[in-house]
């Protein structure tokens, strides 16, 4: 193991951010090797968190935080797999319950088990056993709306997957390749748990008898939008988002999160009495987020201790309205902003991740084979 932190050069596009100065005091790194005073966070694009709140850590630990962003979950976690043998940094966050198997697989983290690790929900502490990861937030990918829309057109919005395919909303969904995207792919296993694979059905009440793959075909038929990322989708397609930078699209049905109406809020300009957005609840898969310690880290005490920090009360409390995500820990306060314009889906569909493991793949391909030829 190397004994000096050595800054790693990266491809264009992804993004370096040094987040205030540290403080010296002794900081060890991985296992026989020197002091370092940086600690690095490998990330997907959507890591935020307030400055005061890093720089507290910064201070109380000794370590500089830097945090490397890295496209989505799915990129991030392809690059970490890629470089394990010298990763990029010591920590990886936001890898999620529709990936986690491939890190896994991988042998991509060491065990490491977090302080106060006993607080957080054990449905969620899914490694017990070996301690490889630990959960940080939830959310809830589910079918977005756009208000001003239905409401011009004197239709119901959709409340449900069944209603997705029925006439009066063809032409209006758009949503992410469930092969390049995280939202696209928990969209996808949220019609897995709903309808079953092949012709078993988990819902009396499903219309389609042929398990997700018949569902798809029903929305295929329907005229559902399929495009690469969250990004293009939310930003270029719908037409109810205020935070992107061009014109906006003219689908009003978007897969996104059940926090986005929140973000949408929080971020007006002036700030208005409702949301323009809604959810449509009967079409959420709850996904869960995890931080694990590279196999590999430089600097695996510094990583150890930011873990720590990421299931902290501060950390925790500081999460909803920096990456618009509920956080792990039950006793963390959550704004009043988040809480009132996006409460978290109470039926959200849910996958054990033996069973993403085992299917993923095979349930990726087909969609692909199904959908996108």
């Amino acid at each position: 193991m190397s004994t000096t932190k050595k800054c790693v050069a990266v491809a264009v596009g992804l993004g370096l951010v040094t987040l205030s100065a540290c403080t010296s005091s002794d900081s060890g790194s991985g296992e026989g090797a020197s002091e370092s005073k940086t600690v690095t966070v490998v990330s997907h694009d959507s890591w935020a968190a307030s400055k005061s709140v890093i720089s507290d850590f910064e201070k109380q630990s000794g370590y500089q935080v830097k945090v490397l962003k890295d496209g989505d979950a799915g990129q991030a976690l392809n690059k970490a797999i890629l470089t394990k043998d010298n990763p990029q940094g010591d920590v990886l966050f936001g890898v999620d319950n529709t990936l986690l198997s491939r890190a896994f697989d991988n042998d991509l983290f060491q065990p490491y088990q977090a302080k106060d690790s006993d607080l957080l929900p054990p449905e969620y502490r899914i490694d017990r056993q070996k301690q490889r990861v630990t959960p940080v937030d939830f959310g809830d990918i589910c079918v977005n709306y756009d208000k001003a829309y239905f409401e011009e057109k004197g239709l119901t919005p959709p409340e449900s997957f069944d209603d997705l395919v029925k006439p009066e909303y063809k032409d209006l969904l758009v949503t992410e390749n469930a092969s390049t995207s995280s939202p696209g792919l928990g969209f996808l296993l949220g019609t897995a748990a709903k309808y079953g694979d092949g012709g078993t059905s988990r819902s009396s009440e499903a219309e389609s008898g042929g398990g997700w793959q018949d569902y798809w075909t029903k929305l295929k038929a329907n005229g559902v939008k399929v495009v690469d990322g969250w990004e293009q989708a939310y930003n270029e397609e719908f037409s109810g988002s205020a935070g992107g930078k061009k014109a906006k699209g003219d689908r009003p049905l978007v897969v996104s999160y059940a926090s986005s109406p929140p973000a949408e809020v929080v971020f007006a300009e002036p700030k208005p009495d409702t949301a323009p957005t809604g959810v449509a609840y009967g079409t959420c898969f709850r996904q869960v987020e995890y931080a694990g310690l590279l196999s590999n880290a430089k600097n695996a005490k510094g990583g150890k201790a930011l873990i720590d920090f990421l299931i902290s009360l501060k950390f925790q409390a500081d999460m909803p309205l920096n990456m618009f995500v509920y956080p792990m820990r039950e006793d963390a306060q959550i704004p009043e902003e988040f809480t009132k314009y996006g409460a978290p889906a109470e039926d959200s569909e849910i996958i054990s991740p033996k069973e993403i493991a085992k299917n993923r793949d095979q349930w990726v391909k087909s969609w692909t084979s199904l959908v996108l030829k």
